[in-house]
């Protein structure tokens, strides 16, 4: 994808906020239990999100856990997927 849009930084900004992400649920595993995510993320990523580079894959497969358990709806994480677009749009 970094080709694709002409990002020169392999790994996206967004990446540390992911790695933030999936250590708060380490952290506290009641929601989603480490191993859990992690083979759930292996999974998905292997066979449902395989055509996504990596760590697109990961972010696709922890949201869709993190829906699939309903820690947050679709139409929410839509909502704040379009708030980002439109200011990652602003910016350009």
């Amino acid at each position: 994808m970094a080709e694709k849009y002409g990002v020169t930084n392999p790994v996206p900004p967004w990446k540390s906020s992911l790695d933030g992400m999936c250590d708060a649920l380490d952290k506290r595993a009641t929601v989603l239990p480490t191993p859990t995510r992690r083979e759930e993320e292996d999974k998905l990523s292997e066979h449902q999100y395989a055509e996504l580079p990596f760590p697109e894959s990961q972010l696709v497969s922890l949201a869709h856990s993190l829906v699939a358990r309903g820690v947050i709806d679709e139409d929410t994480l839509k909502r704040r997927m379009a708030e980002v677009r439109a200011r990652l749009e602003s910016c350009t």
